[in-house]
């Protein structure tokens, strides 16, 4: 078992990774389409479930967002035009959210941005050991 000091070590050491690509990401999405990360994260969860809507319980439940937090990006999301949200007829407390023409342009090209960035750090990063 590894010692105290090694955990924290090795916990620190992955929260400045994190940090230190989840930044460079955000800048990079920002410059690139105008998305945040979380707004990049929130899209690509919709376009990459290869269906025609979810329920916004679905993507916050594969996501790192709150629920009032992902409310608030789909908002935004929404503004944009990038995203739909209806009500589910079924249940009239659920909310669909949809991807637009317009999400599916601004998403394929921030998806270059985004892999290109993650590739620049993950490629070079330490592999995970278990």
């Amino acid at each position: 078992m590894k010692s105290e000091a090694e955990l924290i070590g090795q916990w620190r050491s992955l929260l400045t990774s994190y940090n230190t690509i989840a930044c460079h990401l955000d800048r990079e999405l920002q410059e690139s389409s105008g998305l945040s990360m979380s707004e990049y994260e929130t899209l690509d969860r919709l376009v990459s479930a290869g269906c025609d809507k979810l329920r916004m319980q679905e993507v916050a439940a594969d996501m790192y967002l709150s629920q009032s937090a992902l409310s608030r990006t789909v908002a935004r999301l929404e503004k944009h035009g990038l995203v739909e949200r209806a009500l589910c007829e079924a249940d009239r407390r659920g909310i669909f959210v949809k991807v637009t023409e317009a999400g599916l342009r601004v998403h394929a090209e921030a998806r270059k941005v985004h892999l290109d960035v993650l590739a620049e750090h993950l490629d070079r990063a330490p592999a995970a050991t278990g």
